[in-house]
């Protein structure tokens, strides 16, 4: 069975002064801190936090140290930027598979980030975020707030824009010649004027770029899927550029979408809404891979729960008030300290493996959910340890197997030369110069590699690296199981406390409404 194809949503856009855009506002919005733009004054507030997964700022070599604090990142910016048009910053949105953990998402991004931009020479801002629809569907996605301003040698903002001399047939400038006079211009200073025409410092506006970028986030991806053996085939590429027949959505944009969650229909959520009716057709196949889905998931919480009855406790009643209020359990993003490394976060939310989970360990109540955490994280914590050692010894194994594949046939070559003369060693030297040239470097970087007298021995290296390699990924599988009880474990707790800090809000708002009704009485 072939893989699924998804089309991968990515979206570059500038901030523009002109249109009212501030980079720290931008900025504050992806990082969900509170910054203080020193251009206007303001203080920006982010309206959301729980769905932020990191943030992190990167830097090219030449950047001042203090830019690692996004604030003066991007205040510097700012007042770098003197027209009212000025072009702030770029940004990019693009979504990011949402079977990966965070922790696999955190290292995808930031080798994507580094090679593609900051390498280049821009800075970049950047934060993944997972936040949820009404219907309970994550979207892990990535925000990038790049530089458009290259840095000199000396971490000083450079120009834009370059001038560039015009040349003759004969590679010398071109005067710019008075019709009046018929002699050449010179400016107010008494300066030559010469033809020339301005070009941008770097080629980071170029179109070819945005294509590129694009590209290799779904290459990435793909790669990414591939290893984990995830059938999923992300496409960069537009419906018309495939050769589709399909209308993709527009982009609807804040003002709109906000309406829309009003239930105030929008003339872009209009077409919208058109585009995805013409689309119906295509997607039947996979709402009825989803029904058959559903139904599997029905009966296996009908088991749950005829199970789950003799067992009522505090922690079951905790799980189905939840329930009954918002349908699934909400997640500990950003306090989630094993959620991090989940793939499954839809798992988690369920309620019903919520149950299953507690009835399945045998937990009957809060203290008893804490006790089981506190055993779980030493396992984990052991684990970790055994699983890092061994990873160790492995990557020095195979560091070492590697080394050798490079060296066994060159060293091969030497011994043979050594073993020659005369005219024989002259012509067989000749014909293995390269090979030859390489031996001294490849010997010691083979020795460096050896510790306390330790023997070149492959042949034990394969056979050691085979056993480590199982214990390893046994012991991998043991810790993945873990840290998925243990994530478990930490979504409970966790709606337990939000469960009664939102009843707790009620209850003021219910006092504040009694109090108000019951004045208005009196006055009456």
């Amino acid at each position: 069975m072939g893989n699924v194809t998804k089309q991968a949503s990515t979206r570059f856009s500038i901030v523009r002064r002109s249109k009212g855009q501030s980079a720290v506002e931008k900025a504050s919005y992806i990082s969900r801190s509170i910054l203080v733009s020193e251009f206007d004054g303001q203080t920006y507030r982010p309206k959301y936090h729980e769905d932020l997964v990191h943030s992190e700022t990167t830097l090219p070599p030449n950047a001042p140290k203090e830019y690692a604090d996004r604030a003066t990142l991007w205040n510097a910016v700012e007042l770098s930027e003197k027209g009212q048009k000025s072009q702030l910053a770029r940004m990019l949105k693009a979504s990011l598979p949402n079977e990966w953990s965070y922790e696999l998402a955190e290292e995808v991004v930031r080798d994507y980030v580094q090679r593609n931009f900051v390498d280049k020479g821009m800075c970049a801002d950047w934060a993944i975020h997972d936040s949820e629809n009404d219907k309970g569907q994550r979207n892990l996605h990535i925000h990038v707030l790049l530089t458009m301003r290259p840095l000199t040698e000396n971490g000083e903002w450079g120009a834009k824009q370059k001038k560039i001399y015009d040349l003759d047939e004969n590679g010398e400038k071109i005067p710019v010649i008075d019709k009046k006079t018929g002699q050449q211009k010179v400016d107010k200073r008494n300066r030559k004027q010469w033809k020339c025409h301005t070009a941008d410092s770097t080629d980071w506006n170029s179109k070819e770029n945005a294509k590129m970028w694009r590209k290799d986030l779904a290459d990435t991806i793909n790669a990414t899927n591939e290893q984990l053996g995830i059938a999923l085939h992300w496409e960069h590429r537009s419906f018309k550029e495939q050769g589709i027949d399909r209308e993709p959505t527009i982009h609807i944009g804040a003002v709109a979408n906000a309406l829309e969650r009003k239930g105030i229909q929008t003339e872009r959520g209009n077409i919208n809404r058109e585009i995805i009716k013409n689309n119906m057709l295509l997607e039947q196949a996979k709402e009825m891979l989803m029904l058959a889905k559903q139904e599997v998931h029905n009966a296996q919480y009908a088991k749950i729960k005829s199970t789950a009855v003799s067992v009522k406790n505090e922690v079951m009643e905790m799980i189905a008030k939840v329930r009954e209020r918002k349908g699934r359990l909400d997640l500990p993003i950003v306090s989630g300290k094993h959620l991090r490394r989940i793939a499954d976060r839809t798992a988690l939310q369920s309620a019903d493996n919520a149950e299953k989970f507690i009835t399945t360990r045998k937990i009957d109540s809060f203290e008893s959910l804490a006790q089981f955490t506190a055993d779980r994280e030493r396992k984990y914590q052991q684990l970790e340890t055994v699983h890092l050692s061994k990873g160790q010894k492995l990557n020095r194994l195979k560091e070492l197997s590697k080394m050798y594949a490079l060296f066994a046939p060159i060293q091969a070559t030497y011994k043979e030369s050594q073993s020659l003369k005369g005219l024989a060693k002259m012509k067989y030297d000749r014909e293995h110069k390269d090979g030859l040239s390489k031996y001294p470097e490849l010997k010691e970087r083979m020795q460096s590699l050896l510790q306390n007298s330790e023997k070149i021995m492959p042949k034990q290296w394969k056979a050691e690296i085979q056993s480590l390699q199982s214990e390893y990924d046994s012991i991998g599988k043991e810790q993945t199981k873990t840290a998925t009880e243990l994530a478990y474990a930490e979504v409970i707790s966790y709606n337990k406390k939000n469960l009664a800090r939102e009843l707790q809000n009620e209850s003021r708002q219910h006092n504040k409404q009694q109090i108000k009704t019951k004045r208005r009485e009196e006055e009456i």
